[in-house]
């Protein structure tokens, strides 16, 4: 299959995905850019591992006020958005002298985060500030033209990640092609890729995305993508021709090889149930299963560590798993039961699963660890498994039908990878940061 075919649009492919953040706003949108690097070329590696991450807000407050200065501000934005010292982008922009924060915008899980996944959000005001709070997560996902009456620039700060199903960043690019529909400069104030700038998986087909909410994959890319989200932004607007009057204000001193723990900022579960970078880093494979009838541990302790279902004979499925030799992970009988008010599989039924503990992060795999639980199980319940048709979350029409099929996991993943490979020559043109 050729990139084109994969990456199927109307648009015209090649164009710029919008500057990296200039000294001042450039009217040249769409020339293309090349990436500078985070770090000075000359530094060592010794150098680069002391050096501080900063996130984008602090880098806007701290180099570029200007292009908020005076302005009546839109911010896209919960929880995950704060300073290294722990004070919320919300605080800071709304008591900030210079700046006029005149609307927030809430995805899911709220602009506090509190809130179950799935659940309808209300609009309103938020009690701490007296802004105006759009919901982006309720009677629509994206920004009315009512709700940016009267706003001169919409910010995007929230903690990404790094799957595609994860709504946050597909909130991002409807918020972008509604910015670019009204004229609006949209400004992604960058944070870290918490589970590196490696990508994995199935690569989503264009057509793909209507076969299942657009809020869990608005545009193609694999299920474990690799960027950051002021990345995504410029790929996106780049690729697919949005028109947005897109900057993005990076991450000062990241690195893809770091992970979010070794950058020094402060861990925040991004929603529920991603209460660890563990949880984080499976999600990315584990969360196809969500699909179907299986249980990923929602509902316990530690969501996303089990995998498991009241039909599965957990002995059989271990003996299976464990023959593949997964790298960066081992593998343990367990029995579950899922309970809470939240979304889940099989709530307070016992399930029997094996639980996935990660010993080597940098050697796992999760998106072929979760490709292999899938494709076992299916083996050995094929009447009990309710797959589903998986278009969208396993990207193509020929991955459910090998899986169903009985084809070789490693097979299946290989052929990602070669669809990955190239679709990689098209992501470093957005890339803005070193790998090393």
């Amino acid at each position: 299959m050729t990139l084109s075919a994969v990456l199927r649009t109307a648009a015209v492919l090649g164009a710029a995905g919008g500057a990296l953040l200039a000294p001042r706003l450039s009217r040249d949108h769409d020339r293309p850019t090349a990436p500078p690097s985070a770090a000075p070329v000359a530094a060592t590696a010794v150098e680069a591992q002391q050096r501080p991450v900063v996130p984008g807000i602090e880098v806007l407050l701290r180099d570029s006020l200007h292009l908020v200065r005076g302005k009546r501000v839109g911010l896209i934005t919960n929880h995950t958005a704060v300073t290294r010292d722990g004070r919320t982008s919300i605080d800071v922009l709304h008591r900030h002298p210079e700046v006029r924060l005149v609307a927030l915008f809430g995805p899911e899980h709220g602009i506090r985060g509190n809130v179950d996944g799935g659940e309808a959000i209300a609009s309103g005001r938020d009690p701490r500030t007296g802004v105006i709070v759009h919901s982006l997560y309720g009677r629509t996902q994206r920004p009315t033209a009512a709700m940016l009456r009267g706003i001169d620039v919409l910010l995007f700060d929230m903690q990404d990640i790094g799957a595609r199903p994860y709504t946050y960043v597909w909130t991002m690019t409807m918020a972008m092609e509604e910015a670019a529909r009204h004229n609006i400069p949209f400004i992604v104030l960058d944070r870290p890729n918490p589970v590196t700038s490696r990508a994995e998986g199935p690569l989503m087909q264009f057509e793909m995305r209507n076969r299942g909410p657009l809020i869990t994959g608005h545009y193609p890319v694999p299920l474990r993508h690799g960027m950051t989200a002021g990345e995504l932004a410029r790929y996106v607007n780049g690729e697919y021709r949005l028109g947005t009057r897109l900057k993005v204000v990076p991450v000062d001193g990241w690195r893809g090889n770091q992970w979010f723990d070794q950058t020094g900022l402060r861990w925040i579960n991004p929603s529920p149930n991603i209460r660890d970078l563990n949880a984080a880093l499976a999600f990315s494979g584990l969360v196809m299963l969500e699909t179907t009838n299986l249980s990923v541990g929602r509902g316990t302790p530690t969501p996303f560590s089990y995998v498991g279902a009241p039909y599965i004979d957990n002995q059989e499925l271990l003996r299976r798993v464990r023959r593949y030799n997964l790298p960066g992970v081992t593998f343990e009988l367990a029995e579950f039961t899922p309970r809470g008010s939240d979304w889940m599989q099989f709530p307070n039924q016992r399930c029997r699963g094996v639980r996935l503990r990660i010993t080597d992060r940098d050697a796992f795999k999760p998106v072929l660890t979760g490709l292999v639980f899938l494709s076992e199980i299916q083996k050995m319940n094929p009447r009990q498994l309710g797959m589903g048709p998986m278009l969208q979350m396993l990207g193509s029409r020929w991955a459910p039908a090998a899986v169903r099929a009985g084809q070789d996991p490693r097979e299946i993943n290989a052929r990602w990878e070669r669809e990955n490979a190239e679709w990689n020559t098209v992501r470093a043109r957005y890339s803005l940061y070193p790998r090393q």
